[in-house]
C-alpha cells in the first residue's frame, strides 16, 4: 500500500514483495517487545498487520534473537526488516528469514576494531546480495561514528550527511544498489535540513523519514508532522516511520498516524506550527521498541511529563530513553536525561552521569536537579 506519488523519483529498491522508492511512500513500524519474547512479539506483528503496516522491523542483537526471529518470520507475509543493533555480524544469520537489514554506521566500530567501516560495509553488501536482502543505512544524531563527530564538531547536520554519503559510496563501490538511507534526530528542524541536503547530493537514493524519539502524543505527532510536511511536500521521502512513546498494545497508532499524515499532505491539508512551539520545556522520549529492556520507561516518561508541567515555560530539555543503543548519545545532548536499563535508571546532566536509581526512586532525584537548573 502506498500513497500518491511524490515529485522526486528515486531509484526503486525491492524489499521482498514491496517496492520502496520510485514515487510511492510506504508506512512501517517496529515491534516494541523484546524479540526473544516470541509470544509478545507475535502480538506486536498482529497489531501492526491489522493497522496496515507495509513493513515490520524487529531488532536482533544476539544469537538467541536470531532463533526467535526464525519463528517470528513465519507469522506474517509482510516483509520484515531487521535492526542489527550493535552487532552487524549477525547479518548472515538473519539473512534466510528477512527481506531487509538496517545497520547504523555509528555502531560498526563496536566489533572487529581492526577492520575499517568501508570493509564492514562491503561485507554487509555481499551478505545482502547473497540473501536477496535490501539494506537501510540508518544514521542517528545520537549515535554517530566517532570520527565524524571529531571531524565536524557540533555541526551534526554536516556530520550526518557526510556519514550517509560515505556509506552510500561504499555500497556503490561493490555495485550494490538495493539500499536506502535514513537520517534522524529528535529535533524535526535538524531532520528537515539534513534530509534536504542529502537529497540534493544523492537524488537517486530512497529516503526513510522519521523523527526519532519524537515522544508522547500529541507532541510526538506534532514534531513528526513538522518534518514530514516540509520534506514530503518537496518530494523527499519514500518510506516513513512515526516514532511514538505509547503502550505496547497501542503500537498500531504509529501506522494510523502515518497514513493520516500522508493523506493530509496529499490533500494539501497542512497545519501551521504555533509561534513558540519549540520554546519552553522539551521532553524527548524514545518510541517503545524491542530495544527497550524494561517497559516501565513508558510509565516513567508519563510521570516526568506530569511532574514537570510547572516548568512548561522554561527552555529545558529532558530526555527519557529506554535503551542502551540511543540512550547515552541522546541524553548527552539534553539538559537532564534518564537512560533506562533493565532494573534501574541512569540520571544524567548533559554528558555527566549523576547516579543510578531504581525506577521508583529516580523521579524525585530528577526533579531536584531540575529545580537547581531553574534556580540557576
Amino acid at each position: 500500500m502506498t500513497s500518491p506519488s511524490t515529485n522526486r523519483k528515486t531509484r526503486p529498491i525491492r524489499v521482498g514483495t514491496l517496492t520502496i522508492g520510485g514515487g510511492g511512500i510506504t508506512v512501517q513500524s517496529m515491534a516494541a517487545t523484546r524479540t526473544q519474547d516470541v509470544e509478545a512479539t507475535l502480538r506486536q506483528i498482529e497489531i501492526l498487520e491489522q493497522a496496515g503496516a507495509d513493513l515490520i522491523r524487529i531488532a536482533v542483537d544476539s544469537k538467541a534473537d536470531v532463533i526467535a526471529l526464525e519463528e517470528l518470520s513465519r507469522a506474517t507475509d509482510i516483509p520484515i526488516s531487521v535492526d542489527l543493533q550493535e552487532n552487524y555480524r549477525l547479518a548472515d544469520a538473519v539473512g534466510p528469514f528477512v527481506q531487509k537489514v538496517r545497520y547504523n554506521p555509528g555502531h560498526l566500530h563496536h566489533h572487529e576494531k581492526g577492520k575499517s567501516a568501508q570493509e564492514k560495509a562491503h561485507w554487509l553488501a555481499d551478505i545482502a546480495r547473497k540473501h536477496d536482502m535490501a539494506i537501510r543505512i540508518g544514521c542517528n544524531a545520537g549515535s554517530m561514528a566517532p570520527e565524524y563527530g571529531e571531524r565536524y564538531g557540533k555541526d551534526d547536520v554536516t556530520a550526518l550527511v557526510e556519514q550517509a554519503k560515505d556509506h552510500c559510496a561504499y555500497m556503490d563501490e561493490v555495485g550494490f544498489t538495493d539500499y536506502l538511507v535514513s537520517i534522524k534526530d529528535s529535533d524535526p528542524r535538524l531532520v528537515i535540513e539534513a534530509n534536504q541536503r542529502f537529497a540534493a547530493a544523492r537524488p537517486d537514493v530512497p529516503l526513510h523519514l522519521g523523527v526519532t524519539e519524537a515522544g508522547m502524543p500529541p507532541d510526538g505527532i506534532i514534531k513528526t508532522r513538522i518534518a514530514f510536511e516540509q520534506l514530503i511536500s518537496q518530494g523527499i521521502g519514500d518510506t516513513i516511520r512515526v516514532s511514538l512513546t505509547v503502550p505496547f498494545e497501542n503500537k498500531g497508532q504509529e501506522i494510523e498516524v502515518g497514513r493520516e499524515l500522508l493523506s493530509d499532505i496529499a490533500a494539501g491539508r497542512f497545519r501551521s506550527v504555533p509561534k513558540g512551539f519549540f520554546d519552553g520545556l522539551n521532553i524527548i522520549a524514545c518510541p517503545s521498541c524491542s530495544r527497550v529492556e524494561n517497559e516501565k520507561f513508558i510509565e516513567l516518561a508519563e510521570q516526568v511529563k506530569e511532574a514537570t508541567t510547572y516548568a512548561a515555560e522554561q527552555n529545558v530539555t529532558i530526555a527519557v530513553m529506554g535503551c542502551r543503543v540511543n540512550g547515552p548519545g541522546e541524553t548527552d545532548d539534553a539538559d537532564l536525561g534518564l537512560w533506562c536499563g533493565p532494573t534501574s535508571v541512569n540520571l544524567k546532566k548533559g554528558p555527566q552521569t549523576l547516579g543510578n536509581y531504581p525506577y521508583d526512586e529516580v523521579l524525585p532525584a530528577l526533579l531536584t536537579e531540575l529545580k537547581q537548573i531553574l534556580a540557576s
